[in-house]
This record gives C-alpha cells, structure tokens and sequence, in this order.
C-alpha cells in the first residue's frame, strides 16, 4: 500500500506485521510505524520528525491526564496542568478560568486519548514548543525513546 504525509513525503509499506511483532517501548505500547531514517535527511523533511514529536507530546499529555484521573487528583491540580497545556506554551491562549469543576472533569475525561493539537505547515509551531510539550508530558525533550524487539 502507499502512504503520503503533508510534508511532501511518499512511500510504501512495505511490510505488515501483527502488533505483538512490532517494536514496543519499556511499557510495552508498541509503535504504529517505522519509517525509513534515510528518508528524512535525503528529502530534507525534518518537519515530518517534528510532527512525529508533537503528535508523541499529544499522547503523553493525554496519558499524564488519564495518570492524574485514576489517582484521582484535585480538580484543581487538573485546571493547573491543563493552564500550562493550553496558555504556557504557545498558542492561542484558553479561558479555562470560566470553566466549572464538572466542566474541567468532562474536559479531562476527552482529552485521556491525546491532547489534539494543530499546526500550520509553513508556519508552524517552533522546536522549542514541541520540546516543552514533550518535557511537560515527561517525555525526554529529544523525543527519542528506547525500543525493544
């Protein structure tokens, strides 16, 4: 099959694989796909790797918020971390003030899968955002992560 990003990049899968034959992180989550590293540098793509970054901020946003709902933390420490999501960052800034407790609560419970983001191809958000997404998500602010096969 083919497969086509926004950044000018095409390719072909190549190979399918059932997902316990996919490499996983420590967690054992395993990866969507693998794309071919020479592929970047030879097409000079690099904002495909910043977008793979800011999508891999978007889970682990996502995931710390699903953390934060099942150790039942204080609608208040919620509204806090979804202020430094929203308006520390970058962006268009929220007004999660006028927000009700239950409205922040439903918020959150939305947002357990990943926190979506957008961003526009040729002016789009700045490396040094993504990176404090990824350290706000506790994700290491390269973005690389250790794989097992």
């Amino acid at each position: 099959d083919k497969m086509a990003g926004r950044h000018g990049n095409k390719g072909v899968v190549s190979n399918i694989l059932p997902v316990e034959d996919m490499p996983h992180d420590a967690n054992g989550v395993p990866v969507d796909i693998v794309l071919n590293p020479l592929g970047v540098p030879s097409r000079m793509n690099v904002g495909q790797i910043l977008e793979t970054h800011l999508g891999m901020a978007a889970k682990g946003l996502g995931d710390k918020i699903e953390k934060m709902l099942k150790e039942q933390r204080t609608v208040l420490e919620l509204r806090e971390f979804l202020d430094k999501i929203y308006n520390k960052v970058g962006g268009e800034q929220e007004d999660l003030d006028s927000l009700t407790d239950d409205e922040i609560l439903a918020l959150s419970g939305n947002l357990r899968a990943g926190v979506p983001l957008a961003t526009p191809v040729f002016d789009g958000a700045e490396e040094s955002q993504i990176k404090d997404l990824l350290e706000l998500a506790d994700i290491s602010r390269t973005g690389q992560t250790v794989l097992f096969d």
